[in-house]
């Protein structure tokens, strides 16, 4: 069963395909409407504003905290009732290294705060860090999906992998809309979740 959406899709699959196009087609928007740019760097109110923007026309709870404990694999993410205290912990994070941007994405990435769609946003959220206090981003291109996905999972517990992986795929290439765009393609989506536990207030 798909996910609950505004564009009426029951279908999984349909709901895949038609989620990457939006979400594209509003990632560039994002990129050429200067919007990155008033954002805040590192904190979830950045976050918020670029998932809200990413999956507003695909779901309701786009920039919404999500509602239900969810978990990939056998690790479960921060639970419901930690979310807002672990967003408030990574906000006050420190951000001015590479290491210390790292391990503020790897956080976010523990404490993912929304129903669908962490991945991307996170990304995106990565980078304007990385543009702001190091005027460096990643080039997606350089970075391979399987190692990736594997780095991510380990994270929590080893994070030399992800930041052998970033750093060795770093740019000064800021402006392009092509390095930016490469983080928001599908291979690399870090998405899936499925949920474990439902809480009243869905």
């Amino acid at each position: 069963m798909a996910l609950e959406n505004k564009l009426g899709l029951t279908s999984s699959a349909d709901l895949a395909r038609e989620e990457e196009r939006i979400s594209k087609k509003k990632a560039l928007a994002l990129f050429e409407n200067g919007m990155l740019d008033a954002l805040e760097p590192g904190t979830f109110s950045a976050l918020r504003a670029i998932h809200t923007f990413l999956f507003d026309e695909i779901y309701d709870f786009a920039g919404e905290l999500r509602a239900v404990n969810i978990s990939k694999g056998s690790f479960r993410f921060a639970p419901l009732m930690y979310l807002e205290a672990a967003l408030a912990n990574i906000d006050k994070m420190p951000q001015s290294t590479f290491d210390e941007i790292v391990e503020k994405y790897v956080e976010m990435n523990i404490a993912p705060p929304f129903r669908e769609g962490n991945g991307r946003s996170a990304r995106i959220w990565l980078d304007l860090m990385f543009k702001t206090s190091l005027r460096k981003v990643v080039d997606w291109s350089r970075v391979d999906k399987e190692d990736y996905l594997l780095a991510m999972e380990r994270s929590p517990i080893r994070d030399i992998e992800i930041k052998y992986l970033l750093k060795a795929a770093l740019t000064d290439d800021i402006d392009s809309r092509e390095v930016y765009m490469k983080g928001i393609d599908h291979s690399y989506y870090y998405e899936g979740y499925t949920t474990f536990k439902t809480e009243a207030l869905l």
